[in-house]
């Protein structure tokens, strides 16, 4: 009856046992488990659709960096962290600094690069949108990458931050707009 009853139902185990024990009062957990057991039926079918399908995040090569800015307030001021992270070592470089500007972004590049003992082949930073991150002070992604508005047309100019990484062999992205999650 123990196993008709699981086959027909596909319960689990307590469900089992509290719908069985009605009729089978002396019926414990443990002996339930050891006649499902008997039976070969002690665990359930994996069921299709049952769980989401799992994808693997992608493999990425030693040298592929997320650099992104915090604002942190002290007691005294307020300074902004520069955070640079290895996807793959998750090798960790970050800058202090007063000031969270083009320079700023350009000098804790060339900080990054000096700490940074393997090769870096790829820059993932945030994107100009234009939005503000931290208050009024600072727009977000402006300063590692010219605004949406102004790229590709004549008053569009090369930044520094650019240009170090095309004389480093980096490949500098940018997040795509509207996706928070690869901001983590």
């Amino acid at each position: 009856m123990v196993a008709a009853f699981r086959r027909h139902t596909l319960l689990p185990l307590d469900d089992c046992l509290y719908a069985l024990q009605p009729s089978i009062p002396h019926l414990t957990r443990s002996a339930l488990h050891r006649c499902l057991q008997r039976h070969g039926i002690s665990r359930l079918p994996d069921m299709e659709g049952d769980k989401p399908k799992r994808s693997k995040f992608k493999r990425y090569p030693t040298g592929f960096f997320h650099i992104d800015i915090a604002e942190v307030q002290t007691a005294e001021t307020k300074l902004y962290l520069f955070v640079g992270i290895d996807r793959t070592s998750k090798l960790a470089v970050t800058q202090l600094v007063d000031k969270a500007d083009r320079k700023a972004a350009w000098e804790f590049l060339q900080h990054m690069l000096e700490a940074v003992p393997y090769q870096v082949h790829t820059i993932l930073a945030d994107r100009a949108i234009g939005t503000p991150l931290v208050r009024e002070t600072m727009a977000r992604g402006i300063q590692f990458a010219e605004q949406p508005r102004n790229r590709n047309t004549i008053y569009s100019r090369p930044m520094r931050f650019d240009m170090i990484c095309e004389a480093n062999g980096i490949e500098h992205r940018l997040t795509k707009p509207n996706h928070p999650w690869t901001n983590g």
